[in-house]
């Protein structure tokens, strides 16, 4: 049986093992900077930044999903950003990510968020498969930029 719930504080050793899952996955293991006191501070903190659930397969932990708000401003209106939406590889194929992408969809509708956009890497074709057999769009007309690190810092500092 598939129950979905908001995570809670005592999660975070189980949602760090599951960050640390979806790294390896994604082929970035060594790209895990957190903490299990910042992901405790982001999503219970005083100011949380982000939001949790955890899905289970007979009791048991079987994935999670991370996201936060967003904003658009040409629709005037927040979305919904999913940060991560993770199933053990034993889990998949019973329904777990489609029910946490469904629940999402609905608090998302609930909220009266405009929309919910992720990304997602462009080998992963069994996740682009599973999005779009959902019913989403890619946006490649778009193209995603990050600033991290040293550059951010340099920036920051007037460089």
């Amino acid at each position: 049986m598939i129950t979905l719930r908001a995570a809670a504080p005592a999660d975070v050793p189980v949602i760090m093992r599951f960050i640390h899952e979806l790294a390896v996955y994604e082929r970035a293991p060594d790209a895990v900077k957190t903490t299990a006191a910042l992901l405790h501070d982001a999503l219970f903190g005083a100011k949380p930044g982000a939001e949790a659930l955890l899905v289970e397969i007979d009791g048991k932990p079987e994935g999670f999903a991370v996201w936060y708000e967003s904003f658009s401003t040409w629709t005037g209106k927040p979305g919904l950003y999913l940060e991560d939406l993770y199933v053990t590889p034993a889990a998949r194929g019973q329904g777990a990510g489609k029910a946490i992408f469904q629940h999402l969809a609905g608090l998302a509708h609930e909220r009266g968020y405009a929309r919910m956009e992720w990304s997602v890497l462009d080998w992963n074709e069994p996740a682009i498969n599973f999005y779009k057999s959902r019913g989403a769009e890619a946006l490649d007309e778009w193209t995603r930029y990050r600033l991290s690190g040293d550059t951010l810092s340099a920036l920051a500092a007037g460089a």
